[in-house]
C-alpha cells in the first residue's frame, strides 16, 4: 500500500484538501447531469460511487477527525447509499499508513527518542492504519508488541476539522438553530479525548479489570512505561478482524459463544459500570483460534449519565412504550419532545420515535434474540427509507434528543451490526450472572 509522507496539519492545508475534493465532487455532478439528460433512467449509482470514491480519497489524506467522521457515518447503514458505507467502512482499518521516515520523525516528537532506543525490535511498517492512528509491531524483553502511533497535529485540528464538517452535517440531518451546538461539543469532546492516550491507557484498565470475569473474553495488557500521551505500547494480541472472521466462519456455535461475549460485554458495561465502549466497529475487535473475543481499542468510552440511563432503558420495556402518558412524559424526559414544539411537531415525533422504539427494542424483550433474523433487518430498512423520503420531516426542526444519544445510538446500532455479522443468537439477561 502507498504510504503518506506528509498530512497537512494547518487550517489552510486541510482546507485546500477538502476544496480539491469538493470541486472533483462537482466534476460528478456535472458529467452525471450531462448523462442524464441523454438517457432519463440513468440511476445515480455511479454518481454515488464517483463521489465515495473521491470523498474518501480526500478524507484519508487528512486523517485525524475528518477521516473519523467517515467511519463513524460507515456504521450507520441504514442512512448512506451503499457506495458511501462500502469506501467509509476502508477508514476502518484500512488506510494509507504514514512512512517509514515520518514513523521515526514521529514518535522522537512524541516520546523523545526514536523506537529503536526503546524497543529490542521495532517495525516501521505498519500493520493496521486507521483515522487517528497506526499499529507497529515490536517487542521487548521476549514479548510481542503492539505500538499505536497518533498521526502528527490530529488532535490540534478536530476544532476546524468540525466547523469544516458541521454545514454539512446542518443540512444532512436538517438541524435547526444554535441548540444543535450541543451536538458537536458532544462530537468534539470525545474526538478529543480520543487524542489523549494517557486517557485511553487507564480506561482500558478500567474497563479491562471490570470486565475480565466475562467468559470467551480477551484483552491484552498495557505498558505505561512504553506509553505516552500519543503512543500506547500493549501487548500483541493475535486474531482475525471480526468482520474477516464473520465472512469465513460456518460454526454456528463459534458464532454464538463470541456473539454472547460481545453482548455480555456490552450489557456489563452499560448497566453495571455506566461507561461504555461507544467504538464497536469490526476493527476493534479480534477472534482468536480458541474463538475467544478480543477488545483491543478504548479511546472512545462514553460514560452514561442516570438522568439518561434511567428513561432510556425504560423505554426498552414494552409496556412502558405502550402507555401512552408514560411514554410522553419519557419523550421530554429524553429531549426528543419540545416544549416549544407545535401540536402537528408532537404528534409526528410520538409517532416517529414510537414506531422506531418498538423495533430496536425488540431484542431487550425477548429470553434470546437471533441476531441473523432477516425480518427484522429487512424492518430496519424499511423503516429508514420511509423517514428519508418523508417531506414532512424535511420542514421540521432535527434537533432531537438529548445529547447523550449521539454516542449511546451509534453504540447499540454499531453492536446489533457486529452481531448480524457474526449471525449470531445471544440469551439477552446472561450478562447478569457477572453481577
Amino acid at each position: 500500500m502507498k504510504t503518506i509522507d506528509k498530512i497537512p496539519t494547518s487550517k489552510l492545508g486541510r482546507t485546500t484538501e477538502l476544496v480539491k475534493t469538493g470541486v472533483k465532487v462537482g466534476g460528478n455532478y456535472l458529467k452525471y447531469y450531462s448523462k442524464k439528460a441523454v438517457n432519463p433512467n440513468l440511476t445515480r449509482d455511479k454518481l454515488n460511487e464517483d463521489n465515495a470514491a473521491d470523498i474518501y480519497d480526500g478524507l484519508k489524506n487528512l486523517k485525524g477527525s475528518a477521516l473519523k467522521v467517515a467511519q463513524m457515518l460507515s456504521m450507520e447503514k441504514n442512512i448512506l447509499p451503499n457506495a458511501y458505507v462500502e469506501k467509509f467502512s476502508l477508514s476502518q482499518f484500512s488506510v494509507p499508513p504514514l512512512s517509514a521516515p515520518l514513523v521515526r520523525k514521529t514518535f522522537k516528537k512524541y516520546h523523545g527518542k526514536y523506537p529503536e532506543d526503546l524497543y529490542d525490535t521495532f517495525a516501521t511498517q505498519s500493520v493496521n492504519a486507521a483515522s487517528i492512528g497506526q499499529v507497529h509491531k515490536a517487542s521487548k524483553d521476549g514479548k510481542k508488541l503492539a505500538v499505536k502511533i497518533q498521526y502528527p497535529g490530529v488532535a490540534d485540528s478536530i476544532s476546524s476539522d468540525l466547523a469544516m464538517v458541521k454545514p454539512i452535517a446542518i443540512r444532512m440531518f436538517n438541524l435547526k438553530g444554535k441548540d444543535s451546538d450541543k451536538y458537536f461539543q458532544e462530537l468534539e469532546g470525545k474526538l478529543l479525548e480520543e487524542t489523549d492516550y494517557v486517557l485511553e491507557v487507564q480506561q482500558s484498565k478500567d474497563i479491562t479489570n471490570a470486565c475480565s470475569k466475562i467468559e470467551n473474553l480477551r484483552f491484552p495488557r498495557y505498558y505505561e512505561d512504553l506509553s505516552s500521551k500519543r503512543i500506547i505500547t500493549m501487548d500483541w494480541m493475535d486474531g482475525d478482524h471480526l468482520s474477516e472472521f464473520a465472512k469465513k466462519n460456518e460454526d454456528k456455535k463459534k458464532a454464538d459463544k463470541i456473539g454472547q461475549a460481545l453482548w455480555d460485554f456490552y450489557m456489563y458495561q452499560m448497566h453495571i459500570l455506566k461507561a461504555v465502549h461507544a467504538d464497536p466497529h469490526p476493527g476493534n475487535f479480534l477472534i482468536d483460534k480458541e474463538g475467544n473475543l478480543i477488545a483491543i481499542d478504548f479511546g472512545c468510552v462514553k460514560k452514561v449519565p442516570l438522568e439518561f440511563y434511567t428513561p432510556y432503558f425504560e423505554l426498552a420495556e414494552k409496556e412502558n412504550i405502550n402507555n401512552p402518558e408514560f411514554f410522553t412524559q419519557k419523550m421530554f424526559e429524553l429531549e426528543i419532545l419540545r416544549e416549544d414544539d407545535s401540536v402537528e411537531e408532537k404528534k409526528f415525533f410520538s409517532a416517529l420515535f414510537h414506531e422506531m422504539l418498538s423495533l430496536f427494542t425488540r431484542p431487550f424483550n425477548e429470553e434470546t434474540f437471533d441476531f441473523a433474523d432477516e425480518g427484522f433487518w429487512n424492518k430496519i430498512t424499511e423503516l429508514s427509507e420511509k423517514y428519508s423520503k418523508d417531506t414532512e420531516l424535511r420542514k421540521m426542526n432535527g434537533n432531537r434528543g438529548s445529547k447523550h444519544f449521539l454516542y449511546i445510538n451509534r453504540t447499540f446500532f454499531g453492536l446489533y451490526n457486529l452481531l448480524h455479522d457474526l449471525k449470531a443468537t445471544i440469551r439477552v439477561k446472561n450478562f447478569e450472572k457477572y453481577l
